[in-house]
């Protein structure tokens, strides 16, 4: 369970209303995983715990990691950094059954990407109510962080707390609100992390549903 400090600066919003491998459970904190990519690959080619409570992620095949259970209501914490050269990644929110953007899942993505994170994009679909800040027709559709970058330097460990309530979805990254939106949809579904072709380590990943 997570601590509620752990979320002391998280905005709250208003209340208002390729080939799939499954694999064996993997416990990282939010109980049993499944694994997605395309083309398949082995698991712990991927996704190597370590006996610190590091989680290696390669980064590739593309595809992602996805928890089997789903949450609608819920605090997520994460922390992940770089151990070698930055680059692209992501937090998916809501993984649920649908149309797909290549290989990623109707959701929506909380960025990790090197300089851009904290932005928002609905993934294959979703959908919120606030603007998005991309251009019309541009891809990817991307809902940009509101603050500044927050986003520590490569090699040292990022935080990524997000809170999701009645469809509203605060996102913090190292203490920092960075993005909000309301009446989110897919409202609920899965966690999952992208494989998006670079290296990353994870820790500390918890999930409270509230």
């Amino acid at each position: 369970m997570v601590k509620p400090g752990l979320f002391g600066g998280a905005l709250l919003c208003a209340s208002l209303l390729g080939c799939a491998t499954t694999r064996p459970p993997v416990d990282a904190g939010l109980g049993p995983l499944d694994f997605v990519t395309t083309p398949a690959a082995q698991l712990d080619t991927v996704w190597q715990p370590r006996a610190d409570g590091v989680i290696v992620v390669a980064g590739k095949p593309s595809g992602f990691i996805a928890t089997r259970d789903a949450y609608t209501d819920y605090r997520l914490h994460v922390e992940w950094r770089w151990p070698g050269k930055p680059g692209n990644g992501g937090v998916l929110l809501h993984v649920a059954s649908g149309p797909k953007d290549g290989v990623w899942p109707l959701s929506l993505q909380v960025q990790t990407k090197h300089g851009a994170v904290g932005d928002l994009l609905p993934m294959a679909g979703a959908r919120f109510t606030e603007p998005l800040t991309s251009e019309p027709g541009a891809y990817p559709a991307i809902k940009a962080h509101v603050a500044a970058d927050s986003e520590r330097p490569p090699g040292e460990w990022n935080s990524m707390d997000v809170l999701v309530r009645g469809g509203c979805v605060d996102v913090t990254i190292n203490g920092v609100p960075q993005n909000a939106v309301t009446f989110a949809l897919p409202a609920t579904g899965r966690i999952g992390f992208q494989l998006e072709g670079t290296p990353y380590e994870l820790r500390n990943l918890h999930v409270e549903r509230l």
